[in-house]
Formats: structure tokens, C-alpha cells, sequence
């Protein structure tokens, strides 16, 4: 079941083939989403699932090819091969809950909020952003959505926000990603010990995707990524997965717990990165990052669909996205 609430209305930004500002598909508030990226009216939701994968593929796709031209202002680190998770936790948010990324946050900020040209626009350093171009790729800063750089610098922000709803008794859900290069921080265990103990509606994202950079996951971290949450008796939730609906399942069963008074849990996904850690360095072995290809998260999802249907999303997919970028490209 697909949450009908609204997250806080964000700034709405128009352009052609960008629709009047309307609730989304996951009762996304206005920021003038257009549904063919964020979900048509009434369609099957394999297809909206699906559609809103793509989008978030097709996005960081382009944003990399944009790089090549130089017209990004700063970095940007692409989630292909993530996708799912994002739209799997992102199903189930309601208005008044709270998202806190790192700076990989593009799907994340996408799915919450559909805001494809309010995205692109920050990252191209155009006033037409979000943060009006300042943030850029990283830092991206809008009622109920916040993203840093610095390894785990959000996770005691998003607890600080998890304890002011817990202080008003609000009804509210602070969900925060990290990566799982980020389990070598110390403030990440310093805010669950806190969590723990004052039972904060806290729900951490770990996306294990095997790789920190450069690094494997092998040669920079001991022990169990789950015992270092369970050490605090926070609850961890494990899934090798890249299948969107298995995800969305899981995660609405992790969300309903923390909203119900639970307590922080842990959500730990072992998923995999599929582009370059940022624009073109990668040294991971080919045949690796092939297999995963098998399986990656549209590949899945898609045998859900027809190949006409899945044609027919692409298709408008790309036509929505080509008009983000074309009136992107025209802003000052």
C-alpha cells in the first residue's frame, strides 16, 4: 500500500512539458512534477515503480554526460545501479517525515520530490536551483530533504531532527542514507548509542554497495556491518536485493515500526554501485561490475513489464528529461 501523504510543498519550478502542480504518486506536494517521470494517474504500479527508476537512471545518466561538456558546477557522484532503494523507502514517507542523504543523493532527493529541473539546475550552478545554485551536486538543502558531503556528518543532524519531532509528539519519521564507507566514522556510533538510548523515530538506510571509492569492502572493514548497529540493541534488518518490490515491502515494514514508537532500526542493503565512484574513476575488475548488470535493479523490475510497455516509459521518460534539460540549459 502506497502512502497518500503529502511531504512538505517545495519550490515549484515550471518549464515545458513540466505539469501543473498537482499531488505526486507517492502524494508528492508541489513542486510541479511532471508524471511522466514521477508516475502517470491510475497506471499499474510495476509501471510507476519502473518509471520512477528510470527516471532516476536516465537523470544521473545525463548529469554525467553533462560533466563531459563541462557545464556542471563542481562534482557529482551518480547512484546507478542503486536506484531501488531510493524508491523503495521513498514509497512509504508520509508529510512532516524527514530525508537526509550524503553525497551520493540525487535518486534519493528524486524520489522524494520528483524535482528533476530544480536538481539540475543546482547542480549547473543556475540560480533556478534549489539552493539557487550554491549547493550544487551534494548539498542540497529544502523543506524535509538535506544532503552533505562529509561522511557521516548527516547522521546526528537527522537524529536531532528525529528528537525535535519525538519533543513535539509529532507523528514523524527522520530517515537518513549512508554508505557503507561511512561505518568507519565515529559519530555514527556516538548518535546510536544516543538514539538507542532515548528511542528516537531514527531509521537508518545502509547502502552496502561493496565498494568505498576505490576500496573494497573486504580490506577496510572488520567484523559484521549488522553486530556494530546491534551492539546498541537497535534492530538491523538485512537484505541482499535489488528487486524494487521485495525493497518497498521490507522498507514499509522497517518505517511502520519506527513510526510506531520502536525505536531507531537499521535497514542494510547490500546492493551495488554500477558507475564510478565519481565521473571516471573506477578501478574495480570488469567482469565484477558486468555480472552485476545481470542484475540490476531495472533488469529485475523490468521482466515485471512487457517489453512494449517498458519501450513506452523509456520513451516518455526520455522525452520529459530532454525537456528538463533544454530549459535547464536556457536559465541564467
Amino acid at each position: 500500500m502506497v502512502s497518500t501523504a503529502s511531504p512538505p510543498a517545495l519550490i515549484a519550478h515550471a518549464g515545458p512539458g513540466v505539469q501543473t502542480p498537482r499531488p505526486g504518486p507517492t502524494g508528492l506536494s508541489p513542486v510541479a512534477t511532471d508524471e511522466r517521470l514521477t508516475g502517470r494517474t491510475g497506471e499499474p504500479d510495476d509501471h510507476r515503480l519502473y518509471r520512477r527508476m528510470r527516471f532516476i537512471r536516465r537523470f544521473e545518466e545525463t548529469l554525467l554526460a553533462l560533466f563531459e561538456e563541462g557545464l556542471l558546477n563542481g562534482t557529482t557522484h551518480a547512484c546507478i545501479g542503486q536506484e531501488a532503494d531510493a524508491v523503495a523507502v521513498m514509497e512509504h514517507l508520509a508529510d512532516g517525515d524527514h530525508v537526509f542523504s550524503n553525497h551520493r543523493c540525487h535518486g534519493h532527493y528524486l524520489a522524494r520530490t520528483g524535482d528533476a529541473l530544480g536538481l539540475i539546475a543546482e547542480i549547473m550552478g543556475k540560480e533556478a536551483g534549489m539552493c539557487h545554485g550554491i549547493g550544487g551536486s551534494q548539498h542540497i538543502c529544502a523543506p524535509g530533504f538535506k544532503s552533505n558531503g562529509v561522511q557521516g556528518g548527516i547522521v546526528p543532524a537527522a537524529a536531532g531532527i528525529a528528537m525535535a519531532g519525538q519533543l513535539d509528539g509529532a507523528d514523524m519519521v527522520s530517515v537518513v542514507f549512508i554508505g557503507d564507507g561511512t561505518l568507519g566514522e565515529g559519530m555514527v556510533y556516538e548518535t546510536m548509542n544516543m538514539a538507542a538510548l532515548w528511542r528516537l523515530p531514527l531509521l537508518v538506510v545502509c547502502e552496502d554497495n561493496a565498494w568505498a571509492q576505490s576500496t573494497p569492502v573486504a580490506t577496510n572493514l572488520a567484523g559484521s556491518m549488522a553486530a556494530r548497529f546491534e551492539a546498541f540493541d537497535v534492530p538491523v534488518r538485512e537484505v541482499d536485493s535489488t528487486d524494487v518490490v521485495e525493497l518497498s515491502e521490507i522498507a514499509k515494514a522497517e518505517i511502520d515500526a519506527v513510526r510506531s514508537g520502536g525505536g531507531p532500526r537499521v535497514l542494510l542493503i547490500h546492493t551495488y554501485r554500477l558507475c564510478h565512484h565519481s565521473k571516471s574513476d573506477d578501478e574495480r575488475p570488469e567482469e565484477e561490475i558486468a555480472a552485476h548488470w545481470l542484475v540490476e535493479p531495472l533488469v529485475v523490475h523490468g521482466r515485471r513489464l512487457s517489453e512494449a510497455d517498458r519501450r513506452a516509459i523509456d520513451e516518455e521518460v526520455e522525452t520529459a528529461l530532454g525537456e528538463v534539460v533544454a530549459t535547464a540549459r536556457a536559465l541564467p
